[in-house]
C-alpha cells in the first residue's frame, strides 16, 4: 500500500508544452491524457486532463484550466496531491483537512475509476486526493 505528496500544477492551456520542458530539465518518464480521452466535451478536445512527468527524483502532475479561470489566480496555481491506493488512510486525511476548510470535490468514483475529491484547507491550501484500488 502507499501514498505520496505530488505537487499538482495548473496552466492556463500549455501543460503539455510545459511538462515537455520539465521533463528536459529533470528527466523523466511522462504520460499525457486529454479530455477527449475521457469524453469530456466542454474542455477543448486536445487540452491537458491530465498529464504525469515521473523520475527517479521528482513526481509532478498537471492539467489546464477550465477556460477563463486562470483570471482568478494568473498564469499557474499549484494543488497539493495527495496519490495512493489505502483508502481508510487518505480519507481520514481528506476528512481532517476539510474541518474548518471547504470541500470543493466530496470523495467519489470519477469516470476514470478512482475515487477523487478536492479540498481547501482552513489555512487556504488545496489539495486534490486521487485514491485508486490497490494493486
Amino acid at each position: 500500500m502507499t501514498a505520496k505528496l505530488v505537487p499538482y500544477l495548473n496552466f492556463p492551456g500549455n501543460t503539455r508544452e510545459a511538462l515537455t520542458f520539465y521533463q528536459s530539465v529533470f528527466g523523466g518518464e511522462l504520460l499525457f491524457n486529454t479530455f477527449a480521452d475521457f469524453g469530456v466535451s466542454e474542455m477543448p478536445a486536445d487540452g491537458i486532463m491530465h498529464a504525469e512527468l515521473n523520475g527517479e527524483e521528482l513526481s509532478l502532475a498537471a492539467s489546464d484550466a477550465m477556460p477563463g479561470d486562470e483570471a482568478s489566480w494568473g498564469l499557474t496555481r499549484i494543488y497539493l496531491a495527495v496519490m495512493g491506493d489505502e483508502f481508510g488512510k487518505l480519507e481520514g486525511w481528506f476528512t481532517a483537512l476539510a474541518e474548518g476548510g471547504e470541500v470543493a470535490v466530496p470523495l467519489e468514483r470519477q469516470v476514470w475509476s478512482d475515487v477523487y475529491g478536492q479540498v481547501r484547507d482552513r489555512f487556504g491550501l488545496e489539495w486534490m486526493f486521487n485514491i485508486s484500488a490497490p494493486a
